[in-house]
């Protein structure tokens, strides 16, 4: 039974290395994440030869040669095996951990805690010392089993087995290392007559990504969307990617809002704070885009860890709120920008956007 499961260790690791090569390259396609549940995300993984037993044509056999029965008109069966595709399972944190080796991204610093807890851990390792309320016993009488048997004092008449001190073995606590500190993930997007369903999937894809990666450095990772037009409203996940909405641009609405959320419930100095805002960069007015200025440079950045904004590509906008971030902004560490027009385009996104490690 060990070497069975020493051969699906050694599988797994093979088809986590085939995820961790073709990440890049898939990054960006719904595919890579078809079936997601709460922890867990299952790939499907083309293009992976797996083990299957072959059929030799050559030499005689049992039931091989020519019939005395008449042959139908039938096609033949093929003999050639047909490209077989794997569902890969694997944990979001697993994946987090990927899509860092991948795109080569920096640890994330949390601002103010410096300090890892180890707060939590499974008894998984094993010693030769400890308490007897921790004793392994299948561990302890199949290293008994295995003394008997190469010193020849093992009778198969009379399987007794007597433990002696040397034999036993404990369970010990492996502490598993947490972060201490927790954050707030926002998401804004933009939801006007010109944001259609192929934009929103940008924007579901890249969040997927920040979410995965941001959450595996913190103890506790929550969540905020926000939607806006030319009004602002905070909306649960599923509203979020799947809200139909028509009209105007505002965009100051939707940073006002934010600034409201976060005083009345994540200060600043009990949270890390991160901010995403998609949109195709058209505003109502330049009289709002430059309200949306101050309100960044006095409301938002001096709290936030990081501030990005993705801007998708609609057909027949100019989308001009990425110069006024980039010409207000140009020095600003916190700021990070994307322009994200197809999906090809999400790999560099993500990485402009957690490149700088904050």
């Amino acid at each position: 039974m060990s070497r069975i499961q020493s051969d699906v260790n050694r599988f797994r690791q093979i088809v986590r290395g085939r995820v961790r090569e073709e990440l890049r390259r898939h990054l960006g396609h719904q595919e890579m994440f078809g079936r997601k549940g709460k922890h867990v995300v299952s790939i499907p993984i083309p293009h992976l030869e797996l083990p299957h037993f072959a059929h030799d044509p050559g030499g005689k056999g049992v039931g091989q040669g020519e019939g005395d029965g008449e042959g139908g008109d039938g096609r033949r069966a093929g003999k050639d095996p047909g490209q077989h595709i794997l569902e890969a399972e694997f944990t979001v944190e697993e994946l987090a951990q990927m899509l860092g080796e991948a795109l080569e991204l920096p640890r994330i610093r949390p601002k103010g805690h410096d300090e890892m807890d180890t707060k939590t851990g499974r008894y998984t390792g094993i010693s030769t010392v400890g308490p007897e309320s921790l004793r392994h016993y299948k561990r302890s009488y199949r290293h008994a089993l295995r003394r008997l048997i190469s010193t020849g004092a093992y009778d198969p008449k009379k399987p007794a087995i007597v433990l002696e001190r040397a034999d036993k073995r404990y369970r010990t606590w492996r502490p598993k290392i947490q972060p201490s500190a927790n954050a707030v993930i926002m998401y804004v997007m933009d939801v006007s007559g010109s944001m259609g369903a192929d934009q929103k999937e940008l924007v579901r894809i890249a969040s997927f990504w920040l979410d995965a990666w941001i959450s595996s450095h913190y103890q506790g990772v929550r969540n905020v969307y926000i939607v806006h037009d030319a009004a602002a409203k905070e909306v649960d996940r599923d509203t979020f990617f799947r809200v139909r909405e028509s009209g105007g641009t505002v965009i100051s609405s939707a940073y006002e809002m934010v600034v409201r959320i976060l005083g009345e419930r994540f200060p600043a100095e009990d949270w890390n704070l991160y901010l995403f805002h998609f949109t195709d960069g058209e505003n109502y007015s330049r009289q709002d885009t430059e309200k949306c200025m101050q309100l960044l440079d006095k409301r938002l950045l001096p709290n936030l860890n990081l501030f990005g904004y993705g801007q998708v590509e609609s057909y027949g906008t100019s989308g001009d709120f990425y110069e006024a971030i980039d010409r207000h902004f140009t020095n600003e560490e916190k700021v990070t920008m994307a322009h994200i027009p197809d999906r090809d385009a999400i790999v560099e996104s993500i990485k402009t956007f957690l490149g700088k490690g904050r």
